[in-house]
């Protein structure tokens, strides 16, 4: 080549385009935002259900069917919701769950009958599991999903006392519309992240999404009917293990199931957020048997002591770097044998509230940080699916325990 030809200009189409800025990391108070309010959703109608089903025209015990089919979408939504943002990208699935959200506080918020305000409440679920997905696979760090899980324990915490403060000063139609308040991050996270949909993938797999939600499903009505349910539930999982087997790249794919670090981590997130939800609805029952304390205190007590052990499970995620992998786990694995022992043994009311603290410490900190865990263990492209199947087990933990704060009730 010449020296005259190393001074030419390169051809148009030699010449380097711009380099595309990447998208911002979206910030941790904006992903909290989007994902927790669902959290005060579920727990708005706790002190309302009578108010519920004397507007609807049912029982209070019939009316308790709008929490079941609640949890139930939160559960088959979310791995199916993660399929979604697999194949189709983060901007279908923000675009999709708004939608659902939408359509469903509105069909709550004028329909006179039971089933479409189920059916609402589905939609909402829905919608929000969704944007639960989205949220988690931005965070990327064990502190900014703390962020997100300590939102979750905390709007939790309030999300009774919050639902029976808008039925008053407004109507229980209201209470189940906060989580619609997720919507108003929408326009900063599509800001930030990337919304481009994957350049391909293998065909959906629906035989395998249909024995998933199956197999949620049976799981879920366990509470309600047990023998069916478990017997269903066997069935629907054996039929899912040999479809995964001939399928073992579809819709629940085979080799995440083989990654220790995923399963090991969705099945402690399941045994804590069991624990925690047995635990929340035990111990108020418990400080009624051993304690003078009218409802009202019990309450107050219990929301202190849960806002409590959210900031600390949010510290935690904050310094779970500096404290390492392996100090981390024995001190959720310690505290988390601690809190139902201490229900146990304790004789006097302090040690309960205690116990509420260290439950909800230890199921939103074990959120945070087994869910990184378990994101990170999965092949880059399969990290959506790691997401909908982990928080699968965390619902499927708060269908358990309500279940088995029943049966300690009962048997008490």
């Amino acid at each position: 080549m010449s020296a005259l030809a190393l001074h030419l200009p390169r051809p148009a189409s030699e010449t380097p385009a711009p380099a595309v800025p990447a998208p911002r990391q979206v910030p941790a108070v904006w992903l909290a935002l989007l994902a927790t309010p669902v959290a005060a959703s579920a727990n708005s109608p706790v002190l309302i259900l009578p108010d519920m089903a004397g507007s609807l025209g049912i029982r209070t015990s019939t009316a308790t069917w709008l929490v079941t089919v609640f949890a139930w979408a939160m559960a088959v939504g979310t791995p199916l919701m993660a399929g979604l943002l697999r194949r189709r990208g983060l901007g279908v699935t923000l675009r999709l769950g708004a939608a659902l959200i939408v359509a469903g506080t509105a069909v709550i918020a004028v329909t006179p009958w039971l089933p479409l305000a189920m059916a609402g409440r589905a939609a909402q679920a829905a919608g929000s599991a969704g944007l639960i997905t989205a949220a988690m696979s931005l965070a990327g760090s064990v502190r900014r999903m703390g962020v997100i899980t300590a939102g979750f324990g905390t709007l939790g915490a309030v999300g009774p006392l919050l639902g029976s403060a808008l039925a008053d000063a407004v109507s229980w139609r209201a209470s189940l519309a906060v989580g619609a308040v997720a919507l108003l991050a929408l326009p900063a996270v599509a800001r930030r992240a990337d919304l481009s949909a994957p350049r391909a993938s293998t065909p959906f797999d629906g035989r395998g999404a249909a024995l998933l939600v199956l197999t949620a499903t049976a799981l879920v009505l366990i509470p309600r009917h047990p023998l069916p349910a478990v017997a269903a539930s066997l069935v629907t999982a054996a039929l899912l293990a040999l479809h995964v087997r001939s399928h073992p790249t579809g819709f629940v794919p085979l080799a995440l199931l083989r990654t220790r670090t995923f399963v090991l981590s969705a099945l402690l997130a399941c045994t804590f957020a069991t624990s925690y939800f047995t635990l929340l609805f035990t111990v108020p029952q418990l400080l009624r048997d051993r304690t003078g304390w009218s409802t009202a205190t019990i309450g107050t007590g219990q929301l202190v002591a849960l806002l409590v052990g959210s900031a600390l499970s949010m510290a935690l995620a904050a310094a779970s770097a500096r404290l390492g992998r392996p100090r981390v786990l024995a001190l959720l694995l310690t505290v988390g044998a601690l809190a139902p022992l201490t229900a146990v043994l304790t004789p006097w009311a302090p040690p309960l509230l205690l116990v509420a603290a260290l439950a909800v410490f230890t199921t939103s900190a074990g959120q945070a940080t087994f869910a990184v865990y378990a994101t990170q263990a999965a092949p880059t492209d399969q990290r959506p699916t790691a997401i909908g199947l982990f928080n699968l087990c965390y619902q499927l933990g708060g269908a358990f325990g309500p279940a088995i704060a029943a049966l300690i009730t009962l048997g008490a």
